[in-house]
C-alpha cells in the first residue's frame, strides 16, 4: 500500500468518545497496541475483552484516514448477520466512507458469493444464478430427487450421503471442464443404476437453473481462483486492509479461502488481521474438534474481560480448551458474588428455575444483584430435547425439557423456508413490529407454491417477491382487470388479520384464494396439494402465541430459555447453566476436574467438546453465574469442591 498509515493519541481519543463511557478510556497494553497496529496479526480475545469494540475503534479511526492514496478499500467480515448488524448499528452514522465502495462489510458467506461464487457462476452461464440458499435447495432437490431413489441412495452411502450429494457439483464433467480445462470422471456407485443417473441429473438441473446450495458457492469460488489465479491479486489490491471478526468459527474451506486469497503465504500486499478466541469455536449446533486457525508470528492478546468479575473468570479459566503458558482470564468487573451450584433430585429438577430466580430475587433485596439489570436474565443449556421417547424416559440423563417443559427449540429459530403454507403464517419474525415481516412471509409461501408447479419467469428462472408482484401487476394491465388491486388487497387483510391472532381464518382464505392465483399463471393444484393442505410438523407447533414458550416471569424477574449456542457471543447479567447429557455424559461427569479448580487437560474428544461448550456458556454473566447438577453426580464427582469459590445451595 502506498499510503503509511499513523494512528495517533487524538485518532484514539476520537474512538474512544464514540465508542466509550464518558470518562472511560482504553487500556495501553493490550486494547492501544492492538488499535496502533496495522499490520498482519492475530488478536486472541477472552470472553468480555471488548474484542468487536477494539476492532470498531480501529474502524472508526481509518474512516478518518479514507479514501487512500492507491483507491485501495477495507474488508470486513464476521460470521453472522447478527455479527454484522452489530457492527453497522454502532459505527455506521460515524462512517458514511466505510459503509460504501471500495469498502465491503459482509458475511463471510456473502463475500464469497458477491467477488467470486455469483462472478464465476455468471461467467458459464452468461446469468446470475437465481437463488444460493441451503433451504431453497433442499426444497427443490427434495421435490425433483424422487422420495424412493432419495431413500435408496441414503440406505446404501449411510453418513456419506451429504458428503456425495455435494461431490457430483464438484465433478460434474461440464463445470470442471469449464473451469479447469481437463474432464474429471463423476464418483460412481457400482454401475450406473436409476438412482445415481437420476441424481446426476437433478443436480445438473439445478445448476443450469441456478438453484444453488451455500457450499455450491464455495465450489465455483475455488474453481474461479483457480482458473484466474489472477482474481487472487485483484482482490488484494481492491482490499488493502482485511479484517476477519470471529475467525474460529471459520470452516475448513472458508479458512482455506481465505488464506489464500489475502495471506498468500506471507506474499501478500493486504494487511490481514485475525480477530477471535480459539476457545469459543462452536458453532452451526456444536462443537468443532479441530480448529483450523493456526497462529500468526505476531499474536497480540486481550485477557482482561470487562463483563467477568474476578470469581466468575476464576471458574471459566479452567474451561479454557487451548492455552499457552501465559493464558489468564483477568475478571475486571466489580463483583464479590461467588458463582452458585443448585444441587437438584429426581423430584425437585423443575424446582430449579424458580431456585434460581428466587436466588436472584433475594439478592436484589440486599442491593447485592441489580434491581433493573442492563442485560438480561437467562437459563441456558447444551442440548435441549429429546429424539426419542425412550431418550426421555430415561431418569439418567437429562435435557433442558426435563428442567422446563414448555421449552420449544423450534420457537428459538427465525426460518425462511417451511414444510407447510401453515409454516408461512405462523413463522415471522416477530420482534419486527410492522406489516413487511408478515406479508413477505405470506409472499415466500405463495412462491413456494408456484416453485413445486413448477413455474419460471421470462428467463426460466424462479422468480423473486418482487417479480412475483411486477408480473401479476403486468399481466392486470394486459387483460385491463383488477386482479393486481385484489392481491394486493388480499395482501394486506391477511397481515392484519395475522396480527390479530385469526392465523387460522387467514389460512382458509388463502387456501381459497389459491386456485385463482395459480390461474394467473394458467396453472392449477397439482404438485403442490400436499405443501398447502399440511399441518404445522412437530418442529412448527406452537408457535401460533403471542407469549414466548421459552420466556417466564416470577415476581416480576423474567428469564428467557435458551441454548448455549444461541447465546454465544451474548452478555448476560445472570446466567444459569444447566447440566445436560450429551452422548449419555453430563458436564459434572466430563469435567469434574475443571471444577474442583483444575485447568482442563485431557485429549478425549467428547471431553474436549464439553469443555467447548462449557466456556462458552459460563462465561455470559456479569453478576451472577449459576450451574444446576444432579445430587447424585455432586456427591460423586464434586464432594470435595472448594467452597471458598463456590456456593451450594438446594432446589
Amino acid at each position: 500500500m502506498s499510503q503509511l498509515i499513523r494512528v495517533t493519541n487524538e485518532d484514539i481519543a476520537y474512538a474512544e468518545g464514540v465508542l466509550l463511557p464518558e470518562g472511560k478510556t482504553f487500556d495501553e497494553n493490550e486494547r492501544k497496541t492492538f488499535i496502533r497496529n496495522l499490520e498482519t496479526l492475530d488478536l486472541q480475545a477472552v470472553p468480555g475483552s471488548g474484542k468487536t469494540t477494539v476492532l470498531l475503534a480501529k474502524l472508526l479511526i481509518l474512516e478518518r484516514k479514507l479514501p487512500f492514496d492507491d483507491g485501495a478499500g477495507i474488508l470486513v467480515i464476521s460470521h453472522t448477520n447478527a455479527a454484522v448488524d452489530e457492527i453497522r448499528s454502532k459505527i455506521q452514522k460515524h462512517c458514511p466512507k466505510l459503509f460504501s465502495y471500495p469498502n465491503f462489510i459482509g458475511t463471510i458467506q456473502r463475500f464469497i458469493d458477491v467477488f467470486l461464487g455469483i462472478p464465476c457462476y455468471t461467467q458459464w452461464k452468461k446469468k446470475k444464478p437465481y437463488r444460493i440458499d441451503n433451504e431453497i435447495y433442499t426444497e427443490q432437490f427434495n421435490f425433483k430427487y424422487p422420495v424412493r431413489l432419495r431413500t435408496s441412495l441414503e440406505k446404501r452411502l449411510g453418513n456419506k450421503y451429504s458428503t456425495f450429494i455435494q461431490e457430483v457439483t464438484v465433478r460434474n464433467n461440464e463445470l470442471t471442464h469449464f473451469y479447469t480445462g481437463e474432464l474429471k470422471p463423476i464418483p460412481k456407485i457400482g454401475n450406473h443404476t436409476e438412482t445415481y443417473l437420476k441424481l446426476v441429473e437433478v443436480k445438473k438441473e439445478l445448476l443450469h437453473i441456478g438453484v444453488l446450495n451455500f457450499n455450491d458457492a464455495y465450489t465455483f469460488a475455488k474453481a474461479h481462483i483457480e482458473k484466474f489465479p489472477s482474481v487472487i491479486k485483484l482482490l488484494q489490491k481492491r482490499f488493502g486492509y482485511v479484517f476477519v471478526d470471529e475467525m474460529q468459527d471459520m470452516d475448513e474451506h472458508q479458512y482455506d479461502l481465505l488464506e489464500r486469497i489475502f495471506y498468500e503465504e506471507g506474499n501478500s500486499i493486504s494487511k490481514y488481521q485475525r480477530i477471535g478466541d480459539k476457545n469459543q469455536s462452536i458453532y452451526n449446533g456444536y462443537a468443532k474438534d479441530k480448529i483450523y486457525w493456526t497462529d500468526r508470528e505476531k499474536v497480540l492478546p486481550l485477557s482482561g474481560s470487562h463483563r467477568l468479575t474476578p470469581a466468575i473468570a476464576k471458574v471459566v479459566n479452567n474451561f479454557a480448551l487451548l492455552r499457552n503458558e501465559k493464558f489468564e482470564i483477568v475478571g475486571l468487573k466489580e463483583g464479590v458474588l461467588s458463582p452458585r451450584i443448585i444441587k437438584y433430585s429426581d423430584t425437585t429438577i423443575q424446582n430449579v428455575i424458580p431456585k434460581y430466580l428466587s436466588v436472584i430475587k433475594q439478592l436484589q433485596a440486599t442491593d447485592a444483584f441489580p434491581k433493573e439489570p442492563k442485560y438480561p436474565i437467562k437459563v441456558i443449556a447444551w442440548n435441549t430435547e429429546w429424539k426419542t421417547e425412550e431418550q426421555s424416559n430415561n431418569p439418567d440423563i437429562v435435557r433442558l425439557v426435563d428442567y422446563y417443559s414448555r421449552f420449544s427449540r423450534a420457537e428459538s429459530k427465525i426460518r425462511t423456508d417451511h414444510p407447510s403454507l401453515k409454516g408461512y403464517l405462523y413463522y415471522y419474525d416477530k420482534n419486527k413490529k410492522i406489516l413487511e415481516s408478515i406479508r413477505d412471509s405470506i409472499l415466500n409461501g405463495l412462491l413456494k407454491i408456484i416453485r413445486l408447479e413448477g413455474e419460471l419467469n421470462l428467463d426460466g428462472r424462479h422468480f423473486t417477491r418482487r417479480q412475483l408482484l411486477q408480473t401479476i401487476k403486468e399481466k392486470s394491465e394486459i387483460f385491463q382487470n383488477d386482479t393486481y388491486e385484489v392481491f394486493k388487497l388480499n395482501l394486506y387483510n391477511w397481515s392484519i388479520d395475522i396480527i390479530r391472532g385469526e392465523s387460522e381464518a387467514v389460512y382458509k382464505s388463502i387456501c381459497n384464494y389459491i386456485p385463482e392465483f395459480l390461474a394467473i399463471f394458467k396453472t392449477q393444484i397439482k404438485d403442490s396439494i400436499v405443501f398447502i393442505t399440511s399441518n404445522l410438523d412437530v418442529s412448527e407447533k406452537s408457535i401460533d402465541s403471542s407469549v414466548s414458550r421459552n420466556k417466564l416471569k416470577i415476581d416480576e424477574l423474567e428469564v428467557e430459555v435458551t441454548s448455549v449456542h444461541s447465546a454465544k457471543g451474548q452478555t448476560h447479567s445472570a446466567t444459569l447453566y444447566l447440566e445436560s447429557a450429551y452422548r449419555n455424559m453430563h458436564e459434572s461427569e466430563r469435567l469434574f476436574n475443571q471444577f474442583l479448580g483444575q485447568p482442563f487437560d485431557d485429549k478425549r474428544i467428547r471431553h474436549k467438546e464439553s469443555t467447548k461448550i462449557s466456556y462458552v456458556g459460563l462465561s455470559r454473566p456479569t453478576n451472577l453465574l449459576c450451574i444446576a447438577i444432579h445430587e447424585d453426580r455432586f456427591s460423586q464427582f464434586l464432594n470435595e469442591i472448594n467452597t471458598n469459590d463456590w456456593t451450594i445451595i438446594n432446589a
